[in-house]
């Protein structure tokens, strides 16, 4: 690989994610069991997230305003004002929650800063990815920064527009196949999936990628290895 740019998603590759909004799903599931079953609550949570990613894109504000849709929708408008305001202080913790960097990644920075380019590549909010971004004291290992509103193909040839380099000079390290490897593979570059033991529904695919561009790691520090 003759590799210019590494490219690093954030959430649940860098730092701790996706527990959290297990954790606050689980709350909200309590509050709606005298309505309908956990299963039923989780489904229609999930399809209202789902439906709303074109209005809110990705991140914390989006998934509270559906948390709050969902509820309405369930209860037939009949839910209390307070457990509105649980959902919102539910919403407001989330966004407070600590960031606690994954095993080995600092070990993994370190080692590829001097030799590559290191890109932060993440979707989501930007006021919470900024956040904890700040508060991982990761930045400085970045030579640039870009929280982008999908993982798309042609956001993926935006940023390696930018960033000055050809396709195969990219490589895109992240949890999702969806999102981190799909892709980038599409378009010429190199991925490598380091799987998280959590993962969004919507974010998880059932197939087999078989592309020279493509590598599966245990583990973040498992990278390592395959440069």
């Amino acid at each position: 690989m003759q590799l210019k740019v590494i490219a690093f998603d954030a959430d649940d590759t860098l730092w701790v994610n996706e527990p959290y909004f297990r954790e606050t799903e689980n709350r909200f599931f309590e509050l709606f069991q005298d309505y309908l079953p956990q299963h039923t609550v989780a489904r229609e949570l999930l399809k209202t997230e789902i439906d709303n990613l074109t209005l809110y894109g990705y991140g914390i504000k989006g998934f509270i305003l559906s948390m709050i849709e969902t509820a309405l929708r369930i209860s037939e408008k009949t839910i209390p004002l307070e457990v509105i305001e649980r959902i919102l202080q539910e919403g407001k913790d989330l966004l407070q929650k600590p960031v606690e960097i994954i095993d080995g990644v600092e070990d993994v920075l370190n080692a590829l800063k001097g030799n590559y380019r290191l890109v932060m590549a993440t979707k989501g909010d930007l006021l919470d990815q900024e956040r904890k971004l700040k508060k991982s004291k990761l930045e400085h290992y970045f030579h640039h920064i870009e929280i982008m509103s999908d993982k798309r193909e042609d956001d993926y040839r935006k940023l390696i527009k930018h960033l000055d380099i050809k396709p195969e000079e990219f490589l895109m390290i992240g949890n999702s196949l969806k999102s981190d490897a799909l892709p980038v593979l599409n378009i010429g570059g190199h991925a490598i999936h380091v799987p998280y033991h959590i993962t969004w529904a919507h974010e998880t695919i059932e197939t087999t990628i078989e592309n020279k561009n493509f590598r599966q790691a245990e583990k973040i520090r498992d990278v390592l290895k395959l440069l």
